[in-house]
């Protein structure tokens, strides 16, 4: 079942209200989605470190991927495109990066701050095969466009 994305959203406005730091926000973020759902087995951030690379932040569940190329996997694949990556199965997906072997379905979506500019991609794995939907992309995309659209730098 899907969280109630109104009540997650109200919940973590409350939370980072008036706070300005990436990684705060990010850790917020990370930790509430996380809790949101039990399909969700890891749910972090990939932030924007340099040309076309991704380094792992705030995270909830099991170890990641230190750093992910643009180039590679379907994290990489949302900072590449600008688009949302909605992955029934991993498996099927080409040049996926197996960070944990338990991983069958992905949710990544590409966070931007209010200069429209890539700071991050929220990636969200289960370990159920085609546990994400559009109700998933959506809501969750709302809340990240609430939180770092205000931001600038």
């Amino acid at each position: 079942m899907n969280p109630s994305y109104p009540e997650l959203r109200a919940r973590i406005l409350a939370l980072t209200e008036g706070e300005t730091d990436e990684v705060a926000l990010m850790a917020t973020i990370a930790c509430e989605v996380h809790r949101s759902d039990e399909r969700f087995d890891w749910t972090g951030f990939y932030r924007v470190v340099g040309h076309e690379l991704l380094k792992i932040g705030p995270y909830q569940g099991g170890h990641g991927c230190l750093t992910i190329s643009f180039s590679r996997g379907v994290c990489g694949a949302a900072a590449r495109t600008g688009e949302i990556q909605l992955v029934p199965d991993v498996d099927s997906f080409p040049g996926h990066i197996a960070c944990s072997s338990s991983t069958r379905s992905e949710l990544v979506l590409p966070v931007r701050n209010g200069e429209g500019r890539l700071i991050a991609v929220l990636d969200i794995d289960s370990d159920e095969p085609d546990a994400f939907n559009q109700e998933d992309a959506d809501g969750l995309s709302e809340i990240l466009d609430a939180v770092f659209g205000e931001l600038k730098r």
